[in-house]
């Protein structure tokens, strides 16, 4: 799948990524993925759904799905390098990831988030209704001590 903005793509062509941006970013400067072993993530990209963001064909912002593309999906790792903040790319990211159509008959979406709230309820995510249903196991961090 692909779609263009301009001098912008998003892409889910896996060849295309660059796996040492998305690292970097993750590894280094996100808060939720901090230490995250280059191993650990090219396993978790490969058997994720991922939607590449680029601009000029190089990377500047990327998002995964685990996903069973029939009932369940769990949006992770989304990011936009900060130089190209500020253009609507994360809102059109998310309409392209929405609108994908092997994602459409799912019945149930998640994920986690900080601080971009905002940007997710714009798109029909909500809070839990049934927090008092949802247990996790939670290991903050595994990465410390990972060697892969």
């Amino acid at each position: 799948m692909e779609s263009n903005l301009g001098e912008y793509r998003i892409s889910t062509d896996q060849s295309e990524l660059d796996l040492n941006v998305i690292h970097h970013y993750l590894s280094e400067e996100s808060y939720w993925a901090t230490g995250i072993p280059f191993g650990t993530l090219k396993k978790a990209i490969d058997h994720s759904l991922n939607f590449g963001v680029y601009y000029r064909n190089k990377q500047i912002g990327f998002a995964r799905l685990v996903t069973d593309y029939a009932t369940f999906a769990y949006l992770c790792d989304v990011f936009i390098l900060e130089e190209h903040r500020g253009k609507g790319l994360s809102k059109w990211l998310m309409k392209t990831i929405n609108e994908h159509p092997g994602l459409q008959s799912l019945r149930r979406w998640v994920l986690l988030t900080r601080d971009a709230h905002g940007l997710y309820t714009q798109y029909n995510w909500s809070d839990i209704k049934t927090p008092d249903r949802y247990m996790e196991r939670h290991f903050p961090d595994v990465y410390k001590n990972s060697q892969s």
